[in-house]
């Protein structure tokens, strides 16, 4: 194939994208194979001679799009809906014909300044104050790997780096129970050690942080002669939507000097509705925030919104400049190669700036204020019938239940079936979490196209699932 042929295969493959997601909610959510179809399907060894586009699309279609759960499907009701809106999709396209390589200013400023400008739109559509400052990241566990890592550089005095950490004090950094496990893999990246990431007791039914418990953590390690390094808070945590009081706990955080991280990854996104702001009153105190545009907001993957109110700690951290990297005779200019853990960087605020202006602030919040008042109507709903028990209250539009029907003994059992019955089923998918050690089953809407039908349906699958098990 060559160039002279693109323009052929690229309305043949916007056709067949078009097609797919108008009538992707037609196919089962979750992919139907068995382990091994689809490495059987593929051939050993590779071929010797090129083959035409028309055999390698065909294959696409027959052996490739079998093993695919449709995560853009309208009722994709797992983990979290990673969204394609048709813009976003749009502007990938035009960022992988262009593929510019957005390490520094100079290599693409078009790409730095509208990324500098599309932060400032998210930061003002989240109502966060001027002072603070954005970045792309690949995805939220790269902006938790680089808060980690500059609560270690801080709290070291920025020896770190330098030193390595043999003989420097044994840090400690705090969270709740809820939080994602992309902190465990920044804890152990960075080189502090899963021991010394501190779990402290949550509470409530927003199953947050409890600030009297992390008071008494951070004071009894200082005792001990260990060094505290900063805080890790949740707002709209994967399992159950938890969320730390957030001013409580920063205000502790402040008064012994430690930096503080929100990861508000799924949630961050319903915070362009006021109205859903009241969960995380004191943001504006945190260090560094994180939320993925790419989730509930409708971009592309991968898009990660990441928030400084002092960026510079960050680029202390991790900043590399040698002399093939600098930019000479421009003052003042920001190379985001030295915000990420990465130096390549792709062109991802295109993305955005063709989103929001495609649907506007306002046309974004009506989606999410339509998702979580379908989620909570189905909550009602679900949780009226016999043998079904609430378990976790909606937070935003993500909540718990589980089938408890008299008489069952081993409901732990009995729930995973019935997950797995609705899975196989293939009208909607669900997956199951944990709530204090026994299996419960998760709801969430967020698919950019779901319709209230769409969330409404998942009360006659559930409801008749659940009654063919027993």
């Amino acid at each position: 194939m060559n160039w002279n042929d693109f323009a052929g295969w690229g309305r043949k493959v916007a056709d067949w994208a078009q097609d797919y997601h108008l009538t992707v909610g037609d196919r089962p959510v979750r992919a139907q194979t068995k382990p091994g179809d689809m490495l059987n399907a593929l051939p050993q060894t590779p071929p010797e001679q090129g083959e035409g586009m028309e055999a390698i699309f065909a294959d696409f279609e027959e052996k490739v799009m079998p093993g695919i759960t449709h995560w853009q499907h309208p009722r994709f009701f797992a983990y979290f809906a990673s969204n394609a809106a048709a813009p976003s999709v749009l502007a990938e396209f035009l960022t992988s014909a262009i593929a510019p390589q957005c390490m520094l200013w100079q290599t693409s400023p078009a790409a730095t300044e509208m990324e500098t400008r599309m932060m400032d739109w998210l930061r003002q559509s989240l109502g966060l104050p001027e002072d603070f400052q954005g970045v792309i990241q690949d995805s939220a566990s790269s902006a938790t790997l680089a808060a980690v890592l500059t609560m270690r550089e801080r709290a070291l005095n920025w020896q770190g780096n330098q030193q390595g950490l043999s003989g420097l004090p044994t840090l400690r950094i705090y969270c709740s129970s809820e939080v994602h496990t992309s902190v465990d893999r920044a804890i152990w990246v960075a080189g502090i050690g899963q021991a010394n990431l501190v779990r402290v007791p949550i509470k409530g039914d927003w199953r947050g942080m409890d600030p009297a418990a992390l008071e008494t953590a951070i004071q009894a390690d200082k005792a001990a002669g260990l060094q505290p390094a900063g805080v890790i808070l949740c707002v709209g945590g994967t399992g159950t939507g938890a969320t730390d009081p957030i001013a409580d706990c920063i205000t502790i955080a402040q008064n012994h000097g430690l930096y503080t991280h929100v990861d508000a990854a799924w949630a961050g996104s319903a915070m362009i509705c006021p109205e859903f702001r009241t969960y995380w009153p004191g943001i504006e105190g945190a260090d560094s925030i994180v939320f993925n545009p790419h989730k509930w907001l409708g971009a592309q993957f991968d898009c990660s919104a990441h928030f400084l109110r002092n960026a510079d700690d960050l680029v202390r951290t991790l900043a590399i400049s040698p002399e093939y990297l600098k930019t000479h005779g421009h003052d003042g200019i920001i190379n985001y190669s030295e915000w990420s853990v990465p130096l390549g960087r792709r062109f991802r605020a295109l993305k955005i700036w063709f989103l929001i202006r495609t649907y506007g602030i306002e046309g974004l919040r009506q989606r999410i204020r339509n998702h979580v008042a379908w989620s909570r109507q189905l909550h009602s709903a679900l949780t009226a019938e016999p043998d079904f028990e609430a378990i976790t209250p909606p937070m935003w539009s993500l909540w718990t239940f589980r089938y408890a029907p008299k008489g069952a003994t081993d409901l732990d059992a009995l729930n995973l079936a019935l997950v797995n019955a609705i899975n196989d089923d293939g009208r909607i998918y669900l997956t199951q979490t944990r709530v204090d050690g026994a299996l419960v089953i998760r709801f969430q809407a967020g698919a950019f196209e779901t319709t209230e039908a769409d969330v409404m349906l998942a009360h006659q699958v559930i409801c008749d699932m659940a009654r063919n098990l027993t």
